[in-house]
């Protein structure tokens, strides 16, 4: 035979040892792998009979998931400044798309003779003041929305995570709704403040014919003809209407995730995709504004009247409008805010899932709770 030549035999062993160093070499090529069993040490090239040798088990390293993978820690200040941007766009942009229907609906509040319902305020807007009336306020919209959902979204993680922190895992978890609802009215108040002033110009240049048509003409008037507290005395009235619409918002929110992750989707949040796991964003954040809009509508129609009316206080505005004229308007609120909510949520979740920030899964009972329950039942 041809190996039967002792010259060929060592041929044969000399390039067994060189293939066996180049295996052990750090610097070796990458895309040699050895399989070795569990528990095994250096691995080795026998010459003799290699189908022998073959491993009976193959441990493989455990890849990370593309969904693991995250640009930054759940807490940081990367994670919050993002959160923060996540909301000025969610809140800027889908107020500002919907000026439109805010104009006729704050109309509808501060005029109903005039204005009959929401078909009509549009008909009667364009037929004395044209199609570009619709957009009347949009520039102070865009703004103030915009700092109102910096400090909304930003400042309710930074709360929840303190309120988290200071309750513990388990009181967090058995009192997650109310966790919820601190966190967004902590928030809120903060945002506010920083939408009072745009927001006084917006239903002044809405609602008041004559005063102004620009952003830039609005400030200066109502500088000079109120001074600062034409920009903050409907401050009040708005956190009664903001606080309890942002804290539906949020606590609604995060339990109709909840909700329809246990009982409505068929499978875990870890095996859904980020399109599924949006669509459920979206379905959440529409439930949620449905009953956003209700719970601070009348408080809303006030802020209208409030800065319609030069001098007023809100319970001056309230008595106006009596019990029936504080929920006109009702209708068109909840088609906006409806499918705001909806929208604003959806797109706060596009930016975390862009920026690859953590998502945490709805919440669980904690393993500490879950034996202690058990403990109980026991006895």
């Amino acid at each position: 035979m041809f190996f039967g030549n002792p010259r060929d035999r060592n041929r044969i062993k000399m390039f067994s040892a060189l293939f066996d160093t180049v295996k052990r070499n750090h610097f070796s090529s990458p895309f040699i792998t050895t399989a070795r069993c569990e528990g095994d040490g250096a691995p080795t090239l026998p010459s003799e009979n290699l189908s022998q040798n073959l491993p009976t088990t193959i441990t493989t390293p455990k890849l990370a998931s593309v969904d693991e993978e995250t640009s930054c820690e759940f807490g940081t200040a990367k994670y919050y400044a993002i959160c923060g941007f996540g909301g000025i766009l969610s809140c800027g942009i889908t107020h500002t798309a919907v000026v439109p229907l805010d104009l006729v609906k704050c109309r509808i509040q501060v005029d109903p003779v005039k204005y009959v319902g929401i078909f009509n305020g549009f008909k009667v807007t364009v037929r004395e003041e044209g199609v570009r009336a619709l957009a009347k306020g949009w520039a102070p919209t865009a703004i103030g929305y915009s700092m109102q959902g910096l400090c909304k979204f930003g400042f309710y993680e930074v709360f929840k995570a303190l309120y988290s922190k200071l309750l513990g895992e388990e009181k967090t978890y058995l009192y997650r709704t109310s966790l919820y609802l601190a966190a967004s009215a902590s928030a809120e108040f903060f945002a506010d403040i920083a939408l009072a002033p745009m927001e006084a110009v917006k239903v002044r240049v809405q609602t008041q014919p004559g005063f102004a048509s620009t952003l830039r003409e609005g400030v200066p008037k109502l500088w000079a003809m109120e001074g600062i507290r034409g920009f903050y005395k409907g401050l009040p009235p708005l956190w009664l209407r903001q606080i309890p619409y942002t804290m539906m918002k949020f606590a609604c929110f995060e339990r109709t995730v909840e909700f329809l992750y246990k009982y409505v989707v068929p499978k875990p949040r870890s095996e859904c995709s980020k399109p599924e796991q949006l669509v459920i964003t979206f379905l959440a954040g529409y439930i949620a504004g449905v009953f956003c809009a209700v719970v601070s509508h009348p408080a809303d129609t006030v802020v209208s009247k409030l800065n319609q009316d030069k001098g007023s206080t809100p319970l001056d505005a309230a008595r106006k409008l009596g019990m029936a004229g504080l929920w006109k308007g009702l209708f068109p609120r909840i088609i906006m805010i409806g499918t705001l909510t909806a929208l604003q949520w959806f797109i706060y979740d596009s930016v975390k899932v862009y920026f690859k920030l953590p998502r945490p899964p709805p919440p669980e009972m904690p393993e500490s709770l879950k034996r202690k329950l058990a403990a109980k039942e026991g006895n």
